[in-house]
């Protein structure tokens, strides 16, 4: 026969139990809603004034190469600020990848266009300054978030 401290024990491990997966779902539930708000965050900072006009800048300059970078532009602050402030935007994206910090299918569907021709616009300054900085990390959290989307760009077209 099953006496009342049995019971209480078996309810208690249970409430124990129960109160574990909760605890877990929850955690699950606030790591989902604490990367959504750091997305939102990134896209707000992305719609801003200032990033637009650099961003704006950037993708109006004229470039084939480093070197015919540095004789257009090299001197001049506006586009070097420019330059820095859409480079360092998407170096902390791909960091955050990088770190599983932040969701990709998220940033693929916000981001991933934009990612995919702004590195393909900056890429010979990034591998320019790796040389001549002789710093090989050099841009290189934007580079891995632009490889990481197209690498999902081109799954998504193989199972389309």
């Amino acid at each position: 026969m099953v006496d009342i401290t049995e019971i209480s024990a078996i309810v208690a491990a249970v409430g124990v139990l129960v109160g574990v997966v909760y605890y877990i779902l929850d955690m699950r539930h606030q790591r989902q809603v604490r990367q959504s708000d750091m997305v939102i965050r990134l896209y707000n900072t992305f719609g801003s004034t200032e990033f637009a006009k650099s961003y704006q800048k950037v993708h109006s300059l004229e470039l084939e190469d480093f070197a015919g970078y540095l004789k257009k532009y090299g001197t001049d602050p506006e586009v070097y600020a420019a330059m820095v402030n859409v480079g360092v935007f998407f170096e902390g994206i791909g960091l955050l990848a990088k770190r599983k910090l932040i969701d990709m299918s998220l940033v693929h569907d916000l981001f991933s266009s934009i990612v995919r021709l702004t590195w393909e616009k900056m890429a010979p300054i990034f591998k320019g300054r790796r040389e001549q900085l002789k710093a090989p990390s050099y841009g290189e959290w934007f580079e891995y978030l632009y490889n990481e989307l197209k690498k999902r760009e081109q799954l998504a077209s193989k199972t389309a």
